[in-house]
């Protein structure tokens, strides 16, 4: 089967990366809420992806290209300051393990001053590799993984089918942690309905507290037309909670979470309101924020639905 390079999707904080694809899709293409749950996983042949490598090589020392390779890979390296590769699709840590290190080994003997490889994972990526595998990833300048968290509470994770409980989770980051690679997650504000608001947002925190990543991100649930939520939605099965309660989820969630030393924030353009900072030191500010919208009360100080976005 020919690879199908998927479209660039990545955190925000990857903006200036290199996107290298060593997958498309998800291989838990299952969530209820995503895009994803569309897809199905690709697998990239690896000297495939050495000849990219070898195409980002030669323009980035001659400028010049190989014929084959696609026009995208020439407009990402014509503003690539050759610092960061982030690696796609939606979980690249699942791409067979001897071929993910021969592609990093050949990605650093390429470009040895790399300062940085991340990459979006899943818990049960992270769960197949032992912390020796993790370790030596990290040796091949790993340094970030991003990991949908979106509840700690089992029964919203067992209603979108997340494919992992709260415990596995827990696991998972604690592998990561002692393998020295950063872990950013993100949970996702309104998963749990207007029945399960409170419980959400309460394991959420606790989910936060128990995992202690270095980057915490919330985005706002907002429904993709076609996907099993969205349908759920449509029957009336799912009730949306308002974009106050969305904010009230957030304020539990900073308010009851402990953390080591986190960057938090809601800068996601699918939030109604923005915070950030670090927690602890920050939370006081954060929740004088919070607390003052709430109180406010006005629509015309959040973003506007139009504005909203994944």
């Amino acid at each position: 089967m020919i690879f199908q390079r998927p479209e660039i999707l990545r955190p925000p904080s990857e903006h200036a990366s290199y996107y290298l694809p060593l997958t498309s899709g998800c291989s838990n293409n299952s969530c209820t809420f995503c895009a994803y749950s569309f897809t199905n996983l690709g697998v990239r042949d690896l000297q495939d992806v050495k000849d990219e490598i070898d195409a980002m090589s030669l323009y980035m020392n001659t400028r010049m290209g190989l014929p084959g390779q696609p026009d995208i890979v020439y407009a990402i390296l014509r503003r690539w300051d050759g610092r960061r590769v982030f690696l796609q699709d939606g979980d690249a840590l699942v791409f067979p393990y001897p071929k993910l290190v021969e592609s990093l080994q050949y990605l650093n003997g390429k470009f040895p001053g790399l300062e940085r490889i991340a990459s979006y994972a899943t818990p049960q990526d992270v769960l197949r590799r032992s912390v020796d595998e993790l370790k030596a990833l990290k040796e091949l300048k790993l340094g970030i993984l991003y990991m949908g968290v979106e509840s700690g509470d089992d029964v919203v994770l067992q209603r979108i089918i997340k494919g992992a409980t709260h415990a596995e989770m827990v696991e998972a980051a604690a592998k990561v942690r002692e393998a020295g690679i950063l872990l950013s997650m993100t949970v996702i504000l309104g998963l749990g309905g207007v029945q399960g608001s409170q419980q959400h947002a309460m394991e959420t925190a606790r989910i936060l507290t128990e995992m202690d990543p270095d980057y915490a991100g919330a985005l706002t649930l907002t429904l993709i037309p076609g996907t099993p939520l969205y349908q759920e939605w449509e029957r009336g099965e799912f009730e949306l909670i308002t974009p106050f309660d969305s904010l009230k989820e957030l304020r539990a969630m900073v308010e009851n979470a402990t953390f080591s030393d986190c960057f938090f924030s809601s800068m996601h353009a699918s939030n109604y309101f923005a915070i950030r900072g670090s927690l602890p030191a920050d939370r006081r500010k954060m929740l004088a924020q919070l607390n003052s919208i709430l109180s406010k009360n006005d629509p015309a100080l959040l973003r506007p639905e139009f504005l909203r976005g994944l």
